[in-house]
């Protein structure tokens, strides 16, 4: 079971729903009460287009744990009038294409049960914010901020014309790994790929684009008001 369990987490991550809902379901007939698998089912259905069967999903959840945060956070998006959900499927946003695509871990990771609800393949918002990234979940909660280095070079294509969409890709208790994806290339850059390895990065950074921050300490000292900040905007 176990096996069969991580084999659907892994048709998640490579957006395969309609397998990965096959696989939920398959998990679902020895173990019907498993919460953990009845939300990674919801999460698939969502994802591959059927917001009818996620909320039924999501509401059997809450039959098992009323406080759940996972199907009380989906349920409140499911239920507003005014969220716009995707109803179509979205498959495969994880591949990678060299120069446009970059799996990044994050730094300064916001409290366990602020990332606990999340799930892979959910969409974030990046936030240029005292020269640094912010990713932001879809309620604007901060989750943590990208590597110095990554925000330096994404910080100049950004403010000159480049567009990015940002996914949780894996949420391992305190860690948070994002898939990024460049989705539109400012005419100044047509040559320049916005991710490149960290050498050639340094190398290409422009003179004027925002000075690195002073080190890991610093960003600790700040990460606390970061969150308090973000929230309140």
């Amino acid at each position: 079971m176990l096996a069969l369990k991580s084999q659907a987490i892994q048709t998640a991550l490579v957006g395969d729903w309609s397998t990965a809902i096959s696989l939920n379901q398959e998990i679902l007939q020895e173990e019907p009460d498993d919460i953990d698998t009845l939300n990674r089912l919801a999460f698939a259905f969502l994802s591959s287009g059927d917001p009818k069967e996620a909320k039924t999903v999501y509401e059997k959840v809450l039959d098992l744990d009323l406080r759940n945060p996972i199907a009380l956070r989906n349920l409140k998006r499911l239920n507003d009038p005014q969220m716009k959900r995707v109803n179509t499927p979205i498959n495969n946003f994880f591949i990678e294409e060299p120069g446009k695509t970059k799996v990044i871990e994050l730094l300064n990771v916001a409290d366990k049960k602020i990332i606990a609800p999340l799930r892979s393949g959910e969409k974030l918002e990046l936030r240029i914010k005292r020269n640094r990234i912010f990713a932001l979940d879809s309620d604007g909660q901060f989750l943590g901020m990208l590597p110095d280095d990554i925000c330096q070079r994404l910080i100049k294509f950004m403010t000159h014309g480049n567009e990015y969409t940002a996914y949780v890709r894996t949420v391992d208790n305190i860690k948070i790994s994002i898939f990024i994806r460049e989705e539109k290339r400012a005419k100044r850059f047509k040559d320049e790929p916005s991710f490149v390895s960290n050498e050639k990065a340094k190398l290409n950074i422009d003179n004027n684009s925002p000075k690195a921050s002073k080190g890991n300490k610093a960003d600790a000292e700040t990460s606390d008001d970061d969150q308090e900040e973000t929230s309140e905007e």
